[in-house]
């Protein structure tokens, strides 16, 4: 069955929320017209494996890009490599960087999100880095060859997985991190203190409870130290600023919609103008209960997830609210050396926890918060993941007191349907 045979549909960001958007549309039988915007040259690419196998050198840049130039054009998906300035909402038009003007008759917001700058004095000096895009990959590959002494700034996913992939290239990090354990909020006090051993079993430094308050450089204005607010001082020849990231909001500030911690969205993933809907990292939705907290998440997962809700509900356009809202279980994933961590829920806001495996290195830890299981976090048991997300998919959980038998097994009660 075809539905939403004619209309075109903007698409501004072609990460890969926006490029599940434009395919998902396809995928759905829409047969109006498909505009993919992305500022960045080449085709569309993956970001995750900028952290990981990109840059140790395991793949090349054909390997970032899931679908060939030729797949666009045989779904009819036109690539419009320019950056969007602006919306003029009243005219249903994105005006281009170029002058070009792109009407439309829904727009989808996939600006994702930009990194925040390392607030420091000496941060603009050579060899210090960001790591977002394919450019800033590839320049940091190139400044590895002849790095010395690296400093990471945060210890989140990102700063985490860079020492990881420059480790296997002989090369060892400090990270320097303002919390007290790596991964923030982010996991459990027992996950995080498992990847800073494994880290450390590997060479990382770390440097908790401190900040990188000024970057000093050479006559050359390349940077050589990186002093901390504790006034000591690390030798540091590149830097890599990993202090997190801020929803891309500006096309939507511009177009006079409410932005919330990013673009304010409904359950079904619309703005406050019918026509116009936000998708990833850089969507704020509302509860579908109507009450609580938005909740805007920076993963692969979600993104991808929001993505092809919004494309059906796109070509379905006629279902409106009698369509169900947006309702995915969040789950997220990071690979570090020979560690794979897998996430299914929300930890924030747990009151305990409870390991159950070898709590040295395969593990699962499940998080609950006031009774209730709100996440757990699987280290080297892809089993238990795919358990746990059906249990929390179903509503179903063990008890705490349960879970911290010695003979308990997540999959074998996801599969007792107990």
């Amino acid at each position: 069955m075809t539905h939403g045979a004619d209309g075109r549909v903007v698409v501004v960001g072609a990460g890969i929320a926006g490029q599940q958007v434009a395919f998902g549309l396809r995928e759905q039988g829409f047969a109006g017209a498909v505009a993919l915007v992305g500022d960045e040259p080449g085709a569309p690419y993956e970001r995750p494996p900028l952290t990981k196998a990109y840059l140790r050198g395991d793949i090349g840049p054909d390997e970032l890009e899931p679908r060939p130039a030729e797949l666009y054009r045989h779904e009819r998906i036109d690539l419009v490599r320019a950056r969007a300035e602006r919306i003029d909402r009243a005219g249903r038009t994105v005006v281009l960087d170029d002058g070009r003007r792109l009407p439309y008759d829904r727009l989808v917001l996939a600006t994702g999100a930009r990194n925040r700058r390392l607030r420091a004095p000496g941060g603009d000096l050579e060899g210090v880095f960001s790591l977002r895009t394919r450019r800033e990959a590839d320049a940091l590959r190139e400044a590895l060859a002849g790095a010395g002494s690296i400093v990471v700034a945060g210890a989140g996913f990102i700063g985490l997985e860079f020492a990881a992939a420059v480790s296997a290239h002989g090369h060892k990090a400090t990270i320097v991190e303002s919390r007290a354990r790596p991964l923030g909020r982010a996991v459990s006090a027992h996950t995080a203190a498992h990847f800073t051993s494994l880290h450390e079993r590997h060479g990382t430094g770390f440097v908790f409870g401190e900040e990188v308050a000024a970057l000093h450089g050479d006559r050359a204005g390349r940077v050589r130290e990186a002093e901390l607010t504790d006034g000591a001082v690390l030798p540091a020849d590149l830097v890599l600023a990993a202090v997190g990231a801020a929803p891309d909001t500006r096309l939507a500030e511009g177009a006079g919609l409410p932005v919330e911690d990013g673009v304010a969205v409904d359950a079904w993933l619309r703005t406050r103008d019918p026509c116009v809907l936000a998708v990833g990292d850089c969507a704020s939705v509302a509860p579908a209960s109507g009450t609580g907290p938005r909740l805007r998440l920076e993963s692969v997962q979600n993104a991808l997830d929001q993505a092809a809700y919004a494309a059906e509900r796109l070509a379905r356009p006629d279902e409106g609210e009698d369509a169900p809202p947006y309702a995915r279980l969040p789950w997220f994933w990071s690979d570090q050396y020979d560690s794979s961590l897998q996430i299914a829920g929300l930890a924030a806001g747990h009151d305990r926890a409870v390991v159950v495996g070898d709590p040295d290195d395969a593990f699962s830890v499940l998080l609950y918060r006031r009774g209730a299981l709100a996440a757990v976090e699987s280290v080297n048991r892809p089993a238990d993941h795919m358990a746990a997300r059906r249990l929390l998919a179903e509503g179903r959980a063990p008890a705490p007191e349960q879970a911290a038998s010695p003979d308990f097994s997540l999959r074998a009660f996801a599969r007792s349907g107990g």
